[in-house]
């Protein structure tokens, strides 16, 4: 009679040890080479495959973004500044214009003081002679 085969196929304990060594030197070798940021970068780019397309292309995306909204930031405030300009120049021509119209004022009030104090000399000359 034939005896049956008690082999059974087992994974080898030294096999499986190599591959506990290597992948833990990797993990040593990430950690020293690494520093912390770039360690979560690695991990990212293994989840998904190793590629840092995605993550390139959001940096470039956020970077436009950036520099698109600076720019807008950048013309709004070149136009609120000349408007502020433009409102500081046109008070100043109104504030001249109301000061010149105060002097040419001035001067009217003191030619009309003038003339009512001749008015007034000469008619108390003709009251006291009457």
């Amino acid at each position: 009679m034939e005896r049956p085969s008690l082999e059974i196929n087992l994974p080898d304990p030294h096999e499986e040890g190599k591959l506990y060594v290597v992948d833990s030197l990797n993990n040593l070798n990430k950690l020293n080479v690494c520093p912390d940021e770039s360690q979560h970068v690695l991990d990212e780019e293994e989840s998904t495959g190793g590629t840092g397309e995605n993550t390139a292309g959001s940096n470039l995306r956020k970077q436009r973004l950036f520099f698109t909204t600076f720019i807008l930031t950048l013309i709004v405030s070149l136009a609120l500044v000349s408007f502020v300009i433009f409102l500081i120049i046109q008070t100043r021509n109104k504030m001249d214009q109301i000061s010149s119209r105060l002097l040419f004022e001035k001067k009217n009030i003191e030619e009309l003081k003038k003339m009512n104090n001749i008015i007034l000399k000469h008619l108390n000359q003709s009251g006291i002679k009457e």
